[in-house]
């Protein structure tokens, strides 16, 4: 990372504190907690918006969802206690 990718923005001393002792407490960079934590919330974001759209679906949409999971869930089901 150079210096012309580096930019500074204006947190209150008490969350750099926080974000400094949550980096501190997983022995982190500063920069790769803050990731980790945004990474984090877009998980949550994309999670949110799946259980949205699945909480509208049709139960002939969701009958078929289900059963396409189900035949992948068993697709390596034949490697189960095989020499690997």
């Amino acid at each position: 990372m150079t210096a012309s990718d580096v930019t500074t923005i204006k947190v209150s001393k008490a969350l750099r504190d926080r974000i400094s002792a949550g980096a501190a407490e997983r022995h982190e960079t500063v920069q790769r907690f803050m990731e980790a934590v945004l990474e984090d919330y877009e998980r949550r974001r994309r999670l949110s918006a799946v259980a949205a759209a699945m909480a509208t679906t049709d139960e002939n949409t969701l009958a078929g969802w289900r059963a396409e999971t189900d035949g992948w869930a068993g697709a390596d089901s034949d490697l189960d206690g095989g020499p690997w």
